[in-house]
């Protein structure tokens, strides 16, 4: 475990409003200290909303681009995460949601099965890590709706 993050850094996030519910993530760049402490960091990428989505499928989503977005623009940061089941799916190629699939859901799930292809078909050397939320406090992608 780190003692502080690593900069300049990705670090993903989702929110989800129910679940299943409207689910929508992100990336912002974590470039200093100023900016582990502030919800404020320059945004990299936003997706959603999507409907009928999971907060484990979003973190997942976002780790997946933000390695894709990292790759596509030869950047060698680490990507933090809050979420070991995104950290899991990740290692293992696959979203393991057990969300029912539909009508109401199919954007979402075209997604996702995108997502597992580009895991499928690509290699990386980004360091993927676990943002340590009790040291560092909340991920600078939180959306700031916790209750």
């Amino acid at each position: 475990m780190l003692s502080q993050p690593q900069y300049p850094a990705l670090a993903v996030d989702a929110a989800c409003s129910g679940n299943p519910g409207t689910l929508e993530f992100r990336a912002v760049l974590v470039d200093s200290p100023t900016a582990v402490n502030s919800a404020n960091g320059t945004q990299i990428f936003r997706r959603g909303p999507y409907a009928m989505g999971t907060n484990n499928i979003g973190e997942f989503l976002a780790l997946v681009l933000g390695l894709a977005y990292l790759q596509q623009h030869n950047l060698s940061w680490p990507i933090y995460t809050d979420s070991v089941t995104a950290l899991a799916w990740v290692r293992q190629r696959k979203c393991k949601s057990k969300i029912v699939w539909g009508k109401q859901n199919e954007e979402l799930f075209l997604t996702v099965r995108k997502a597992e292809d580009w895991l499928r078909t690509h290699t990386w050397t980004t360091p993927v890590l676990k943002w340590e939320t009790r040291l560092w406090g909340e991920i600078p992608a939180d959306f700031g709706r916790k209750g």
